[in-house]
């Protein structure tokens, strides 16, 4: 990991540090929009020879049913399904508190407005299973899908080599009462589910995280047809801010947690010296040493790095202009910064709150904006699974007292029969 001080980077240094999974070439858009037209014209047929040529696997069909689904999770050992139990109660308990209702409001005698709930019908979510599998993503998606009462959840997911899910995903499956999964994988999985196949329906919005191909095809399906997109979610990323009161065994395997997800994640450290950056990459080391993961963390971390800053205030600055995905906050005065965080998908607190406590069974979603999309989005809730439709209601007193008003914006606007819709009630 290269060092940097933050005190010696000019502002376009900045800007180039905190810049990631940038596509300059156009090279996975010119590959991502070939595979979304291949499927769009060829569809199930199109889904096949990319499980052939990308999953290097024949498959039979394109899904399993649910009883193939119970077989599969009949694999999975007592003390895991304990921990999926546990996962899934936080999660669900935690996003059952996001479902609210909201008062109804007289804005002025008579006029009523409010706002009301409806589930999206019809949702697509991908699991990824690259490298890893992930059953918890599994969990972070469906669980608030089902709390929202969305009509159809389609679920994709690459096969394995033997032309199956993890038995994991099964399980998770049977947990959230989903009969069918179907064996499709990266931005074909994502075409599919934009324009319908034969054997799987077009959704109205398509959540989960992928890789750069997966997030390039939801950026891509967003501004080409009707199917909206959670986020931009793609190759995982955390940012640790460290003090003197940090343990560098802490933060260096915070940051292997995360550059084990895949070799285009990322881990950041900024920290206020020197030494803490030292002890903490010589922890690095040594934790590599025993990861099964060792390669990919290793190449992971190849594009990652350091920043030295002089203070907290400072380590924060350089954090909002990263805007991370996940940003943990190893420090005692955490309380002291936490009012400066600006952007940021999730927030890790003190030296005993991991972030893989929030990617498992804390209750919070991991399903997040990354490179820099935390200034705008956040992560995925039971409200990303909603829509909010608005209401009003006049009755006779309110048409008279709204109603000059509207006649006069109308006229200003020169929108005569605005004017007219209004005036005829009036008169009445």
């Amino acid at each position: 990991m290269e060092i940097f001080n933050y005190s010696e980077l000019s502002r376009s240094d900045i800007q180039k540090l905190v810049q990631r999974n940038v596509d300059p070439a156009n090279e996975i858009r010119l590959l991502v929009e070939e595979v979304i037209e291949n499927v769009k014209q060829h569809g199930d047929r199109a889904l096949y020879d990319y499980a052939n040529k990308f999953d290097k696997v024949e498959l039979e069909k394109l899904y399993l049913d649910r009883a193939e689904l119970t077989e599969i999770a009949a694999t999975v050992l007592p003390e895991q399904q304990e921990a999926l139990q546990v996962a899934y109660a936080n999660i669900y308990k935690f996003h059952k508190a996001q479902l609210k209702g909201e008062d109804k409001i007289e804005t002025m005698p008579g006029v009523t407005c409010w706002r009301e709930l409806r589930a999206i019908e019809k949702v697509g979510l991908y699991i990824p299973g690259g490298t890893a599998v992930l059953p918890s993503t599994f969990l972070m998606l469906g669980i608030p899908a089902r709390i929202a009462g969305c009509e159809e959840i389609v679920v994709c997911s690459p096969p394995q080599k033997n032309g199956k899910v993890n038995a994991f995903i099964a399980y998770v499956a049977l947990m959230l009462n989903i009969d069918r999964v179907y064996l499709v994988g990266g931005s074909q999985a994502v075409a599919a589910m934009a324009y319908g196949t034969e054997s799987i329906i077009k959704v109205d919005k398509i959540f989960g995280p992928g890789n750069q191909f997966v997030t390039k095809a939801k950026t891509i399906i967003q501004s080409t047809t009707t199917t909206a997109i959670d986020m931009p979610a793609g190759p995982s990323e955390v940012l640790v801010i460290a003090d003197d009161s940090a343990k560098p065994a802490y933060v260096a395997a915070d940051l292997l947690a995360q550059a084990e997800h895949g070799i285009d994640s990322q881990s950041i450290l900024v920290c206020t010296s020197d030494t803490i950056a030292q002890q903490t990459l010589k922890e690095v080391e040594n934790q590599l040493a025993v990861l099964p993961r060792a390669e990919i963390a290793r190449q992971a971390l190849d594009n990652s790095y350091i920043v030295i800053v002089g203070n907290l205030n400072e380590a924060m600055d350089f954090s909002n202009e990263y805007a991370p995905e996940h940003l943990i906050l190893a420090t005692e005065k955490w309380q002291q910064i936490i009012g400066n965080i600006k952007n940021a998908g999730s927030v890790f607190l003190g030296n005993l709150t991991p972030e893989s406590a929030g990617d498992y069974a804390s209750g919070t979603n991991h399903t997040l904006p990354t490179s820099s999309y935390a200034r705008a989005y956040s992560g995925v809730s039971v409200d990303s699974f909603v829509k909010k439709v608005t209401f009003q209601h006049l009755t006779a007193e309110g048409i008279e007292n709204i109603g000059p008003s509207v006649e006069t914006l109308a006229e200003m606007e020169g929108l005569h029969a605005h004017r007219n819709a209004v005036s005829v009630r009036m008169n009445k």
